[in-house]
């Protein structure tokens, strides 16, 4: 972090006079004072506990100074208001100094692996960095932005919102160059009043656009009201700007054409949704001069951020495809139809644990019964369904599945059958077959993938 105590003091209008402690570079930014070290200014921010009680333990720590909304006996510190609109200002402030391209990605769905596909393609040729993790909120973007390394050239910030205003915040902070919104979904939804309004969250991220950015959104029209007009528009999707020529899914990779790269492209994930991704990752990284050949080579060796849908391997030999730390309706049907899509192994059964989808207001249970439109008895045989408003899906599932193909559990207040879901999952799959597991973290079901691996 390029910044010494008297330009923070400068930048953040200090209501004390810090010439009376040494004006000493601060190596980094930190609100945890576990993680501080030598050199470090201290971000005492108020959550579960109040950070100002550890100011102490910072400086004890090595901190060099820190800010603070009261004044301070142990060592340096700048006086504010407010700590957290201070480090949002100062992450603001050190952007426009450094100078650095940002470019913004948001969605329902896809924004994390779109942000790792950005960065490891601007990657192949500038100094780049991304928001680590899902650093994506008010207080993770300005960390990320002041932990950039002093040389990076290209900033990919991931952006999140549960209320609206959270992303309009992060767009006016970061300024972006291009701007990216991967979907509109029902992410949240208990604290929105409907999907339109979820919309006109995402499309905050156009508020802080830089004079003729780049703006990438889906041709939904559900976000047709909430297109600024003074960017260059970008939509994606069927008879879009930009748009899927031809794809190829396998179980653990594919392969996919589009309309503006003459060759084609291989990733080593699955599913059409990725696809997606990555073509518009693709489109943003050609506008900052990525050539076809690199962006080639970088998607066949992409790494992305953990705990994301994956295939893993039960005890027994049967494949596992693992989506368990998050979940809406408009995901759990993209995995549903990628499920679907991938061949069934030979001699082998296509089987699905859905769990609960947390956050999703008054209409959950009637969002919960919508996913039979994205089954088929025939394809996915055997259903296993956890949670109380499953119970919805389970009365529409019953009706066109085969006796004994459709299992219900029970998890409330007063009862949690998780035991016996198990018990049922393991006593069903065999050698041969694929088993798709989803459902909100909360739900718990990272636990049953365990079991099934362990064989325990």
């Amino acid at each position: 972090m390029k910044l010494d105590l008297y330009e923070i003091a400068e930048v953040l209008s200090a209501k004390n006079d810090v010439t009376q402690f040494e004006n000493v570079a601060l190596r980094n930014a930190e609100f945890d004072s576990r993680l501080i070290e030598s050199g470090d200014l201290f971000v005492p921010l108020k959550g579960a506990r109040d950070g100002h009680d550890f100011i102490a333990t910072a400086f004890a720590q090595g901190a060099a100074a820190t800010l603070s909304e009261r004044p301070v006996a142990e060592g340096a510190y700048i006086l504010v208001d407010d700590v957290l609109t201070a480090f949002q200002r100062l992450a603001q402030y050190y952007l426009e100094k450094m100078q650095v391209d940002v470019l913004a990605v948001t969605g329902s769905n896809g924004k994390t692996t779109t942000k790792d596909m950005l960065a490891q393609l601007l990657a192949t040729s500038y100094k780049t960095y991304k928001t680590q993790g899902n650093y994506n909120n008010e207080i993770g973007l300005p960390y990320t932005v002041l932990h950039m390394p002093e040389d990076t050239e290209k900033l990919v910030l991931e952006m999140g919102q549960d209320h609206l205003g959270d992303i309009h915040l992060l767009s006016e902070l970061a300024k972006p160059k291009t701007a990216i919104v991967t979907l509109v979904g029902e992410a949240h939804l208990e604290f929105f009043g409907s999907r339109a309004e979820i919309a006109q969250g995402k499309m905050q991220i156009a508020d802080g656009l830089r004079e003729n950015g780049l703006l990438i959104v889906p041709v939904d029209k559900i976000v047709n009201e909430f297109l600024p007009a003074d960017c260059k528009l970008v939509r994606f999707g069927p008879d879009a700007n930009i748009f899927l020529t031809r794809l190829e899914e396998r179980k653990d990779s594919l392969s996919f054409e589009c309309n503006f790269l003459e060759q084609r492209i291989d990733l080593p994930v699955t599913g059409k949704y990725n696809a997606t991704n990555a073509m518009i990752a693709a489109y943003a990284a050609l506008q900052e001069g990525v050539s076809e050949a690199d962006i080639a080579q970088a998607f066949s060796e992409l790494e992305l951020t953990r705990n994301r849908t994956e295939w893993k391997k039960a005890a027994n030999g049967a494949d596992i495809l693992s989506d368990v730390y998050n979940a809406n309706p408009t995901a759990m049907r993209l995995i549903l139809e990628t499920f679907s899509t991938i061949p069934a192994n030979p001699g082998g059964r296509k089987l699905a644990v859905l769990a609960d989808m947390k956050e999703l207001g008054a209409d959950s249970k009637s969002m919960h019964g919508s996913m039979i439109t994205s089954l088929n008895p025939e394809i996915v045989t055997d259903l296993f369904l956890y949670g109380q408003d499953m119970e919805a899906l389970y009365d529409y599932a019953k009706e066109i599945y085969p006796p004994g193909k459709v299992h219900y559990f029970i998890k409330n207040d007063e009862k949690d059958q998780f035991e016996q879901l198990t018990k049922a999952v393991r006593e069903n799959l065999t050698t041969a077959d694929q088993i798709l597991l989803k459902g909100s973290n909360s739900m718990n079901l990272a636990k049953l993938v365990e079991d099934l691996e362990d064989g325990n």
